[in-house]
């Protein structure tokens, strides 16, 4: 049995802004934030990767100095 008191609409999402005041216009403050953060995290990414590509380098590098200077020395 199912009294009134079950439906009290608790749970129920309610939005606060009529439909015509939600829209999402291009190019608004949100926007602009959402594309710096983009660029900042595509930029931190880049040099990470640079970073690990210089990193992965430098032995190898390291390894044909120290080779070439055996033969260059024998």
């Amino acid at each position: 049995m199912t009294s009134s008191n079950d439906n009290d609409g608790q749970g129920m999402i309610v939005n606060p802004k009529p439909a015509a005041d939600n829209q999402d216009w291009d190019g608004d403050d949100a926007d602009r934030a959402d594309r710096l953060r983009f660029e900042e995290e595509q930029a931190m990414i880049r040099e990470q990767s640079e970073a690990h590509a210089a990193a992965k380098e430098a032995p190898a590098a390291g390894k044909q100095g120290a080779q070439a200077e055996k033969e260059s020395g024998a």
